[in-house]
């Protein structure tokens, strides 16, 4: 079993496409292991991003990633990390396939509904920014 870690943007949470998102999740076979509503400071913004901290989008991205309340979820299935980035879609919605998340909720490359981790690595590491040890409960 992996585990990843997603975030539910602050599009698709004021859009109130949360329930259906979580519905799919489980639908494809994800364990959700810890769940978590908040809205990012902008230090955390900045720290969780910093990869792309010389990106000309980090501002953007920063700004719209602290503008309204998100779901942070650390997930468990086999194969997480690449299975959710398939649910997911392309990051721009415009290229996302029929039925992927993004395709569903997304509205721009920026609005795009949901975050998923990239590489088995870099979930350990945002499941390990939003979740302690024992705040992950084991399906």
């Amino acid at each position: 079993m992996e585990r990843t870690l997603t975030i539910i943007k602050p599009d698709a949470v004021a859009a109130g496409h949360v329930g259906a998102i979580i519905d799919r999740l489980e639908r494809e076979g994800f364990a959700i292991l810890g769940v978590k509503r908040l809205r990012l400071t902008e230090a955390q913004a900045k720290k969780f991003y910093e990869v792309h901290r010389e990106r000309p989008f980090y501002s953007s991205l920063v700004a719209f990633m602290t503008s309204g309340p998100v779901w942070v979820m650390a997930l468990e299935r086999d194969n997480a990390v690449a299975y959710l980035r398939e649910v997911m879609g392309a990051t721009d919605p415009a290229k996302a396939a029929p039925g992927t998340i993004r395709a569903l909720y997304g509205s721009s490359i920026e609005r795009n509904a949901i975050h998923g981790s990239d590489s088995p690595e870099n979930a350990k590491i945002e499941v390990g920014f939003f979740f302690s040890t024992h705040e992950l409960v084991e399906a």
